[in-house]
């Protein structure tokens, strides 16, 4: 009886549409419905209707039913259509027709997958005009600056331009600073002047610096309020998140003031080092200062070049960063001498031999520099037969492997190896998308981690997205390695992550940095749901023992 009920309400329906005027569409890979309502003059409303189905994404292949001109659905007081036109945000567009921004997306839902498209059409759930005039005031709503933040990943996330953003906060303009209370929307109320007497006498409320700190293991609430100066209910308004429990690695905000009681008791700590050796150490440091070619420089000043010469201006900042671990050594009683010579080098030349000639330098426990990589291969060469070590510090390029060349900077590959075995250690299963342009990276994972399992693409070069669904592990975090630069199977991949997220435990991977991510095209806020995991050769190092160095090195 259930059988019959149902198959006589499958007929009806069949009959009521193909009783009716519609075409069919194949969806393409890659293609949205905005484009897709743009291509036969309907809106995504329209197709929504006949094909509810496709609220919850589209499927390459699959077939939709498209209303014909004469059989789209009048749109009634209640649903208005915008074309998004450049410039546009998520949140203009909700201020303009008074709109919440789940209301917007609820009527949208491609705005969730692949973000605001210039020339999209979209259904405005709203049974008023646009509004030209706000009589009643916007509900202020605030955000706090916190580390690593940008202003176009603020901006991102709100759905505004960094200029709406600046307009708001004229203050960043010049700078954003860690802690900064910033206007998101609405208008901060004015703050009003207050007339001071002559004879009053205000008083002068010093300003509180604040720092990150990361908590160390055994530290209390009780240990770093006392530590603040602050009382544990004062510390506990700067830090809401220490509530709920003081963890190991948290970021809380200490003032500025605390460090400097730390800096004598951080300073104790090293004083040990100077037990370790008691002979005297020779280091050498080839730096390219190039003083031969300012001096001869008759168009330039020191001062011009020192504002244009990037190159310059960094062997400045290393050699500083020298003088600082120099001073640093001396202090806790570590026997070391240093000795400093101008490189004078370029990327094909240098005076490395003159200045091996003319020094003893097979005499050094190390040698420091130069910056290229022939120029410090050249001195590992010439030194080949001594016991000098030479270090490389700044090169990423790989060069010839001599026993006394040590690089400081890991090469491209040793880092692509670093996270490949992090993702192995935590038993994950790793699935690569690889488009044809990267053939290095898939024979980079082919010949060296054989458990690794390829997604498949299809002849066009697109992603084949249900072979990618189909590599994904219940019982396991999906690592989903992305080698890729084209725009279209970044947002297919990520696109088709977000879609099982609630099924399967997913994480997005790169082996290498990749600007394209860095496009407005690529949603921040995705890239965030997706855990974005990269190599890196650098940490930030947020510690106290970092912060004094960056106060000394200010100086």
């Amino acid at each position: 009886m259930i059988k019959s009920t149902i198959s006589i309400f499958v007929f009806i329906i069949s009959c009521v549409v193909f009783g009716q005027n519609f075409d069919k569409h194949k969806v393409e890979n890659g293609e949205t419905m905005s484009q897709i309502a743009q291509k036969y003059n309907v809106t995504p409303y329209d197709i929504y209707q006949l094909n509810p189905d496709a609220q919850s994404g589209l499927k390459p292949n699959s077939v939709l039913l498209i209303p014909t001109k004469r059989n789209v659905t009048k749109i009634n007081s209640k649903v208005i259509t915008h074309k998004v036109e450049p410039k546009e945000t998520l949140f203009g567009i909700e201020k303009k027709y008074g709109v919440s921004d789940e209301d917007l997306k609820k009527a949208n839902p491609d705005i969730e997958k692949v973000g605001l498209q210039i020339g999209q059409t979209l259904v405005i759930p709203s049974n008023t005009a646009p509004k030209t005039t706000v009589s009643t005031p916007e509900k202020v709503i605030y955000h706090e600056v916190l580390p690593k933040e940008t202003k176009y990943s603020i901006a991102k996330k709100y759905g505004i331009t960094i200029e709406e953003l600046e307009k708001r906060n004229p203050e960043i303009i010049p700078s954003l600073n860690i802690g900064q209370k910033l206007v998101i929307y609405g208008t901060a109320p004015k703050k009003s002047t207050v007339t001071v007497q002559k004879d009053t006498v205000t008083p002068i409320i010093p300003k509180i610096n604040y720092i990150d700190y990361e908590v160390k293991p055994k530290e209390t609430l009780y240990g770093l309020s006392k530590m603040s100066g602050l009382s544990q209910e004062e510390f506990l308004n700067l830090n809401p998140v220490l509530a709920n429990g003081v963890e190991v690695g948290m970021i809380i905000k200490m003032p500025e003031s605390a460090l400097t009681s730390q800096e004598a008791e951080v300073k104790k700590v090293y004083t040990s080092l100077s037990k370790n050796s008691n002979d005297r150490k020779k280091i050498v440091l080839l730096l390219p200062f190039n003083l031969s070619k300012i001096e001869s420089d008759t168009i330039n000043s020191t001062t011009t070049r020192l504002k244009k010469d990037k190159f310059l201006n960094m062997t400045l900042d290393f050699y500083s960063g020298a003088l600082m671990a120099i001073d640093s050594a001396k202090s806790i009683g570590i026997p070391v001498d240093v000795s400093i010579f101008d490189s004078q080098e370029t990327k094909n030349s240098s005076n490395i031999s003159a200045i091996l000639e003319q020094n003893n330098l097979e005499y050094a426990d190390a040698i420091i520099g130069p910056f290229y990589q022939n120029n410090v291969e050249k001195t590992a060469t010439l030194l080949s037969n001594t016991n000098v070590a030479v270090i490389s510090p700044l090169s990423k390029d790989v060069g010839e492997s001599l026993p006394n060349l040590y690089q400081s900077i890991p090469t491209a590959d040793a880092l692509k190896k670093a996270i490949f075995d992090y993702m192995i250690a935590k038993g994950g299963n790793i699935i690569a998308v690889v488009d044809k342009k990267k053939e290095s990276a898939r024979q980079f994972i082919q010949q060296n981690y054989n458990q690794v399992q390829i997604a498949s693409l299809q002849e066009n070069g697109s992603l084949a997205v249900t072979n990618l669904k189909s590599l994904f592990a219940k019982d396991k975090m999906n690592y989903v390695v992305l080698a890729s630069e084209n725009t279209g199977m970044i947002k297919t991949t990520m696109a088709t992550m977000m879609s099982v997220m609630a099924s399967y435990s997913l994480q997005l991977v790169i082996m290498e940095p990749n600007e394209t991510l860095d496009t407005d095209e690529i949603s921040f806020e995705n890239l965030t749901k997706l855990k974005l995991m990269y190599p890196s050769i650098s940490k930030d190092n947020i510690s106290v023992e970092a912060q004094i160095f960056k106060k000394e090195y200010r100086k």
